[in-house]
């Protein structure tokens, strides 16, 4: 059976409170022994004598889901995971709001160390999302991944 490819993409900062829940919604799971946490915040970069306010994110949203998907089902593949969930905003985020969440569980520590790990890697380096930083002058320019 195919899995459905999901909507990883919310719109804005993502809330600490969204975390904090999905985390929670995991303790009835007692096969689960670890969890691991990447979060994806906007820096306050100073860039050229001007400093980022936020970055605007935008993406080709169908392609970078099934991007999302694809590294998803890669890390099930090369991992023993219990459940992974990954979340990106899209439009403006301000600096200190955040911009990506990557959770993943799994049986032993040593597994969830190394999939977000992949995951993150993955996902910097093949997903379609584009990032405008934005400057505290109103202007921009767009940001690339590194």
């Amino acid at each position: 059976m195919e899995k459905k490819i999901k909507n990883v993409f919310v719109q804005g900062a993502i809330d600490p409170n969204f975390i904090a829940d999905s985390i929670a919604k995991h303790q009835h799971k007692t096969q689960i022994g670890a969890h691991d946490i990447f979060l994806g915040q906007v820096r306050a970069d100073e860039i050229e004598g001007k400093t980022v306010s936020a970055i605007e994110y935008s993406a080709y949203e169908e392609m970078a889901n099934l991007k999302f998907h694809e590294i998803k089902e890669s890390a099930f593949d090369k991992h023993d995971l219990t459940c992974m969930h990954i979340y990106h905003s899209l439009g403006k985020v301000p600096v200190g709001g955040l911009c990506l969440f990557v959770f993943v569980s799994s049986p032993h520590r040593k597994v969830a160390f190394e999939a977000i790990r992949y995951v993150v890697e993955e996902i910097k380096a093949q997903v379609p999302v584009f990032g405008k930083e934005l400057f505290e002058d109103d202007s921009y320019q767009w940001k690339v991944n590194t």
